[in-house]
């Protein structure tokens, strides 16, 4: 089995700072890509940033310039530090990976269970 649990969620106020933690565990052959995605109410999911296996990022218009996304590979660990935290940034955090399981041929997509990020005023 594998597990994706993501941490560091919270309430903050506009203008601070939070770091969210996703560690992969289990039966992991390799990990491609990660990523963050988010949820607020009545919204879809939307990607928040990615990261390939080699640390080539990209990010979504909205967190450029405050969130930056890195990884552990040694870990099997993705990170996303956001700053200058906004209202319209609360929502429920996914960490996302694209792995291989031991075993197996080929790759497939695994979430968290999610992770509350509320941004006060």
């Amino acid at each position: 089995q594998v597990q994706l649990v993501e941490s560091g969620g919270g309430l903050v106020q506009a203008g601070g700072s939070l770091r969210l933690s996703c560690a992969a565990s289990g039966s992991i052959l390799s990990i491609n890509a990660m990523g963050w995605y988010r949820q607020a109410p009545g919204k879809q999911r939307e990607l928040v940033a990615g990261i390939t296996r080699r640390g080539s990022s990209n990010y979504a218009d909205s967190g450029k310039g405050r969130f930056t996304i890195s990884r552990e590979n040694d870990k099997n660990t993705v990170y996303l530090q956001m700053n200058s935290l906004k209202r319209e940034d609360t929502a429920v955090y996914y960490c996302n990976a694209d792995l291989v399981r031991v075993g197996s041929y080929r790759s497939y997509d695994y979430w968290g269970q999610g992770t509350q990020v509320t941004v006060s005023s």
